[in-house]
């Protein structure tokens, strides 16, 4: 049990060392690339960052659903 728990945790801390991912449809793709043109590219960049966040959001709330379910089990384990 202690080994499922040891490698989620490093499972999880490795995620927040990963390099900044570009995500994008193709539209979006192509829609920034002729931005990028312009030499706007700040454009691109607030939108890779907000596909990434709304990425992250279910990943956040099943993460935290897991940790309250946990610790309620151990708990009643305990008890």
């Amino acid at each position: 049990m202690r080994k499922k728990i040891g490698l989620a945790t490093l499972l999880l801390l490795l995620s927040f060392f990963t390099t900044q991912l570009k995500a994008q449809c193709p539209m979006c793709k192509t829609a920034i690339e002729s931005a990028m043109k312009d030499k706007s590219n700040m454009k691109g960049r607030g939108l890779n960052n907000g596909i990434l966040y709304l990425l992250s959001m279910p990943y956040l709330v099943v993460g935290i659903g897991g940790v309250i379910w946990y610790r309620a089990n151990r708990k009643k384990q305990v008890n």
